[in-house]
């Protein structure tokens, strides 16, 4: 734990994070796949790791992209309030399990979900991340197509002269990803637990 007491600021942007989880996961919950969740939207600047010991999808496509703060944001740092990304999108994704941390100076607000046997699910997953690491195995992978071409994933590409790349099926297993946005259609977490706990995932 932290030595440092919270101040009022610390206080403040601790609750709301902690708001914004909750209402977050509360939408993850009841979302239904009547339709894509808005394509962009302006991002806290506090990164999440999220892990899961095997997410196994059909439809995969990647690319670069560039995310923005609100402008003011305390957390832009010396970003100017813009953080370049990898864009993961899939289809149709399933997870043998998923935790997701966000550290709050001396504290982590902790999601968990699913098991192999009780698999989180979701339709067009799209994760913002600037850190990814797995053991990865795509089937039938395009390397270094043009973003704005990518048609694996409905409504999902980048922008024309980006590198892209895209595939049928991938499977990632011992999956870590330091993510800044996550969007789904839908968002299947069954026996979801969120908590605060000393340690991450």
């Amino acid at each position: 734990m932290s030595s440092t007491p919270f101040g009022r600021t610390r206080w403040r942007r601790f609750a709301a994070v902690m708001l914004g989880g909750l209402a977050a996961t509360t939408g993850l919950v009841v979302l239904t796949g009547q339709g894509v969740l808005a394509a962009s939207f302006s991002i806290s600047g506090m990164p999440f790791v999220v892990t899961s010991p095997r997410l196994h999808g059909y439809g995969f496509a990647q690319y670069a992209e560039l995310d923005h703060m609100e402008p003011g944001s305390p957390n832009e740092g010396d970003t100017g309030g813009q953080v370049v990304v990898i864009v993961s999108a899939i289809r149709d994704a399933t997870l043998d399990g998923l935790c997701q941390s966000i550290e709050l100076g001396g504290i982590n607000l902790k999601i968990t979900a699913g098991s192999p046997s009780n698999q989180v699910t979701a339709d067009t997953l799209v994760v913002d991340s600037d850190v990814i690491t797995a053991n990865a195995d795509f089937t039938t992978i395009d390397i270094g197509q043009d973003a704005s071409t990518l048609d694996r994933v409905p409504r999902k590409k980048g922008a024309i002269g980006v590198f892209g790349q895209q595939a049928e099926e991938v499977t990632l297993t011992n999956l870590r990803q330091n993510n800044y946005a996550t969007t789904a259609a839908r968002f299947y977490l069954p026996n979801l637990r969120m908590a605060f706990t000393s340690d991450g995932c």
